[in-house]
């Protein structure tokens, strides 16, 4: 599976303004892809495990013990890169028999180094789908007290 750039293109200044300020939906405008669930929250969780967004952020996306294990995890931001910021090079899923969960498998690159994280998501009886467990480089679930930035 492919995975997209954490940063979109960077658009010209023009008529219309500077990059970024014309409104949604304009006319002649490509249409947004949606990612599959498993690449939203890989891009999601490596926001969280790197720093750039608060634990808080996962709330209403997490079930059971991931947001607790989240709030284990991020404090170390264990995913910050020192170089360049860490992206999302590519994301794998696995469907265990039904269509109400989906298990993944996500390679990270921050600066030289790829990490791993697995996650599981499960869909609610409302049909959104939430994390119900993350795990990062073969770490069992839970406090980490050496757990340090690369």
């Amino acid at each position: 599976m492919t995975t997209h750039p954490r940063t979109a293109p960077r658009r010209p200044s023009g008529p219309s303004g500077p990059a970024g300020t014309h409104p949604r939906g304009r006319a002649g405008a490509a249409p947004r892809r949606l990612l599959p669930p498993h690449v939203m929250f890989a891009e999601r969780l490596l926001a969280v495990l790197s720093g750039e967004r608060p634990v808080h952020w996962m709330l209403g996306h997490t079930i059971g013990e991931a947001y607790e294990q989240l709030v284990q995890l991020a404090p170390a931001t264990p995913l910050r890169s020192p170089g360049p910021r860490p992206v999302l090079r590519r994301c794998t899923a696995h469907l265990p028999g039904h269509d109400m969960a989906v298990e993944a498998f996500a390679t990270i690159a921050t600066g030289d180094r790829v990490r791993a994280m697995a996650f599981r998501l499960e869909r609610g009886p409302d049909h959104r789908w939430r994390c119900a467990a993350v795990e990062l480089d073969g770490l069992p679930p839970g406090p980490h007290p050496g757990l340090s930035r690369p």
